[in-house]
C-alpha cells in the first residue's frame, strides 16, 4: 500500500490509504459526509475532513491502528497526521443514516486487495440533501447537484426520501438546480 503525499493528498488518497489499513486490521467503515462529494466531484469541492463511521465496534484498538500509520488523536474522535496540514479524520457515531433512514447500503471500492465503503453517489445525494432540509445549510443543496451532474443517481429513492423526511419542496429546488 502506497503512502500518500500528506502535503498534498486528496480526500480520495487519504481515504482509500486510511480506510484499507483500518480494514486490513479488522475495523470496517463507512465514508460519509462532505468528503465524499469531494471524491465524487474529483475535488472541484473540497471537504477539509474525512467523515468514518465506524461499522465494527474496535474502538479500543482503534488508536494503535491509527498510529501505525502516523496519525495521533487530536481531539478526542478527531485524528491528524503531523504531514498533512490540510485534511484530517473524524470518526463519527454510528449507525451510519441519512434523515430518518438508518438502512444504508454503501458502495463499496476495493483498495490495496481490501474491500473499502463509501456512500453510494445516491445516499451521497441525500446526506447533502439532508443537510438542506434539517441544517439549512444553501451549499449543500449545490453539493447535490453538483454530484448528480457527474453520476447516476435513483431520482424516485430522492424524491420519495425528500417526501418522507417532510420536505417534497427540497425535491423540487434539486430538479431546479439540475435543469439549469
Amino acid at each position: 500500500m502506497k503512502e500518500p503525499n500528506w502535503q498534498t493528498c486528496t480526500e480520495d488518497e487519504m481515504w482509500k490509504f486510511v480506510a484499507a489499513h483500518l480494514s486490513k486490521n479488522g475495523i470496517d467503515t463507512l465514508l460519509v459526509g462532505g468528503a465524499v462529494v469531494a471524491i465524487y466531484t474529483e475535488g472541484a469541492y473540497r471537504s477539509g475532513d474525512l467523515d468514518l463511521v465506524l461499522l465494527t465496534y474496535l474502538n479500543s484498538k482503534l488508536p494503535q491502528v491509527m498510529q501505525e500509520i502516523g496519525f495521533s488523536v487530536k481531539h478526542s474522535r478527531h485524528y491528524s497526521h503531523p504531514k498533512c496540514k490540510h485534511l484530517f479524520i473524524d470518526f463519527v457515531s454510528g449507525p451510519p443514516g441519512i434523515g430518518e433512514d438508518l438502512k444504508i447500503e454503501p458502495a463499496e471500492v476495493k483498495y490495496d486487495d481490501q474491500i473499502i465503503k463509501i456512500y453510494s453517489p445516491t445516499d451521497c445525494i441525500r446526506d447533502r440533501l439532508a443537510s438542506y432540509i434539517h441544517f439549512k445549510a444553501a451549499e449543500c443543496l449545490e453539493q447535490a447537484a453538483m454530484v448528480a451532474k457527474k453520476y447516476p443517481f435513483n431520482r424516485a429513492k430522492i424524491k420519495k426520501w425528500c417526501t418522507g423526511e417532510g420536505s417534497p419542496k427540497t425535491f423540487d429546488e434539486f430538479e431546479a438546480l439540475l435543469a439549469q
